[in-house]
């Protein structure tokens, strides 16, 4: 194994926690944060980070709040998260900021306040008692699925079910999830939206010069296969350590960040945390992108490599498959064999990914908002507008 451990860019290993008064759930891994914690004193609203106008996204401008203005009060926490709800998050807060157009206000907390609607990103932020309507995005419900998570399962989870169960609409990514939902949470289906995900504008095919930089930093070799996610703690459904043993001809590079077990996986290269303008040449320069697992969402890497144009290898699930169609090998679920055969024997060009946005997904999702104000509200009048039409998933 050669080890090149880096962290970088705004994926730095850092988890912003806090709650709100009635908010249910924990910032990361950390079990002391569900019933107590606050923000660290460090703790910088992604407004700021971005750049925005912090006054203007809290609502504590000069400029009195108009009457019929649409006020969205957005839980932005988990965007300090290295995994898929962080980069959900951080692109999902920038492109409403983006097409939100007049009449519209976007307040960065999790305490609800004085909002006509609370969009809670993750389950673990979902409010049991909400001051106003509630939006809950959710991701992946695939841990509920293993008869070991439900035996230990306790009143936490049950609280964050009944806290979903309350939220006037559900976000999901895909179709699958969408009957995950209903199955494991008792979510109604009518009150769930599929709204897809997307690349970020960052992930694109990198120029060479670009490509080669990253492999001397990481001590890349000139082919490889490429798996990107967290190797903080092993999650069974990936399939990692299985992946790492699995005989193949070209060698193997891990991107993510990672804690002492990743270290003792044979035969493979890690790199550790990385930038997204990093990862996107890394992604540019793999031979291909390997999917190992047995269940997922969305399976935001294959899009972010598609949009690289590198070819993903995956096995056959159904959240991957909606997504992907025919853009990717498919195997048999849990033939890793199969997969590696299959990755190496791909070949550029990569299709494209599906056209499909985040500024897409921002305009879907100010669609949800209004629906909520006017089915918790009835008639009263809400003007605002989005800055370009809307587009359709392909």
């Amino acid at each position: 194994m050669v080890d090149r451990t880096f962290a970088r860019g705004h994926n730095a290993a850092r988890r912003v926690h806090g709650r709100g008064a009635q908010s249910i759930g924990n910032s990361g891994n950390n079990p002391q944060a569900i019933c107590a914690g606050e923000r660290p004193k460090d703790y910088v609203p992604l407004s700021a980070r971005l750049g925005t106008d912090v006054k203007a996204s809290r609502g504590l401008g000069s400029q009195p709040r108009a009457r019929d203005a649409l006020r969205v009060a957005f839980d932005s926490r988990p965007a300090a998260d290295v995994r898929g709800v962080g980069r959900y998050s951080r692109c999902l807060l920038t492109a409403l900021r983006e097409t939100g157009g007049t009449g519209v206000e976007i307040i960065e907390t999790h305490r609800p306040r004085r909002a006509d609607v609370f969009h809670s990103p993750w389950m673990e932020g979902a409010i049991l008692r909400s001051p106003c309507p509630m939006v809950v995005t959710l991701h992946d419900l695939s841990a509920l699925k293993r008869a070991s998570e439900h035996l230990r399962a306790g009143m936490r989870m049950r609280l964050r079910h009944l806290a979903v169960q309350r939220a006037v609409r559900v976000i999901v990514p895909t179709e699958a999830v969408a009957g995950d939902a209903v199955e494991r949470v008792g979510v109604e289906r009518e009150r769930i939206v599929v709204i897809p995900e997307a690349p970020d504008s960052t992930m694109y095919t990198r120029p060479a010069e670009e490509i080669t930089a990253v492999r001397e930093r990481f001590g890349l070799p000139e082919l490889y296969l490429l798996w990107v996610g967290s190797l903080r703690h092993p999650d069974p459904r990936k399939h990692v350590a299985k992946l790492a043993a699995t005989p193949r001809e070209l060698p193997l590079v891990l991107v993510g960040p990672t804690r002492p077990w990743a270290h003792e996986l044979p035969d493979v290269i890690l790199t550790g945390e990385v930038s997204d303008e990093e990862l996107a040449a890394i992604y540019s320069g793999a031979h291909a992108l390997v999917m190992a697992s047995e269940d997922e969402g969305f399976g935001l890497p294959a899009v972010e490599a598609l949009a690289c144009g590198t070819p993903v290898a995956a096995c056959e699930v159904p959240a991957l498959r909606e997504v992907l169609g025919e853009r990717a090998a498919f195997v048999e679920r849990g033939d890793l064999q199969s997969l590696i055969e299959a990755a190496e024997r791909t070949r550029r060009p990569a299709p494209a990914p599906p056209a499909w946005t985040w500024q897409d997904a921002a305009r879907s999702t100010w669609h949800v908002y209004r629906d909520v104000v006017a089915q918790t509200e009835g008639s009263r009048p809400v003007a605002w507008s989005l800055t370009e039409p809307r587009a359709e998933l392909e």
